[in-house]
């Protein structure tokens, strides 16, 4: 039986790039969330594809990883010359809250729920090559970075791999991106606003870490501490610095390693 009432899903005639786009409206939401979908040429319905979520900063959307950073164009190339396995791009919007959701709950909308289990089973119902079994992985972006390592880590059962690329690494320097006063997006629990209070919490279960920064990044104080932290309390993680800043040309360069990451880990 398929769980969403309301899907909508692109005709293929008029795709380009191997991009899907998909609508679907679940209560997690409140209403409707958009997802952009990279498949892999030539994938069938019996297929087992690893699927990979990426999400999005700030002022960000479903179509950002895509349209801002050509992620598809990338993978695409490197699937065809042999350098990564056939694999399935999933990029979500965060849900449309202010500047960002934070991919947080915030008031009756739980954007971490609709990240962590309606964008998994929606791809379920109608992308070829997402199945129930497919390994999950998932990496983001600055607001996406906070995000994917923090539901990624609560949710360290069902993905197998995390990564995040220039971080937010607790809530409180999202205000270095929006003016959404800081208290509209207080938690219950520092569980829930913090990347290390995060994975001491979950630390039994936490899937494979990795995670990045420019060295010219406004937030790599913040991703030196979250090593350091980790790296005392033996939590296992892979964390790099580049040459770059808190922009596209680092994220569209280094999202590639976080694929690389994950594909060795099949």
């Amino acid at each position: 039986m398929p769980r969403f009432k309301t899907l909508e899903i692109s005709n293929p005639a008029y795709e380009s790039d191997n991009l899907r786009f998909v609508t679907v409206k679940t209560p997690n939401l409140k209403g409707r969330g958009d997802i952009i979908v990279y498949v892999p040429p030539g994938t069938r319905p019996v297929d087992t594809l690893p699927v990979v979520i990426l999400l999005h900063g700030v002022y960000g959307s479903a179509w950002s990883w895509a349209l801002c950073g050509g992620v598809h164009l990338q993978v695409n190339e490197l699937i065809a010359q042999g350098e990564l396995p056939p694999m399935i791009l999933a990029m979500p919007s965060d849900g449309l809250w202010g500047d960002g959701s934070g991919f947080l709950q915030l008031g009756n909308r739980n954007f971490e729920r609709w990240i962590a289990e309606d964008v998994p089973d929606a791809l379920f119902e109608c992308i070829n090559g997402a199945q129930r079994e497919s390994p999950l992985f998932m990496s983001g972006l600055s607001m996406g970075g906070f995000g994917a390592l923090r539901i990624g880590a609560k949710y360290g059962t069902k993905f197998k791999a995390i990564s995040g690329h220039s971080s937010i690494t607790s809530l409180p320097q999202i205000k270095y991106f929006t003016d959404d006063p800081l208290n509209d997006y207080a938690q219950n629990s520092p569980v829930d606003e913090d990347v290390f209070e995060t994975f001491m919490h979950y630390r039994d279960s936490l899937p494979l870490v990795r995670f990045d920064c420019g060295v010219n990044d406004l937030l790599i104080k913040y991703n030196r501490i979250l090593h350091t932290k980790l790296a005392a309390e033996g939590i296992p993680h892979i964390y790099e610095e580049h040459p770059g800043g808190h922009e596209w040309p680092y994220w569209a360069r280094h999202i590639i390693d976080s694929l690389k990451f994950f594909a060795q880990t099949l």
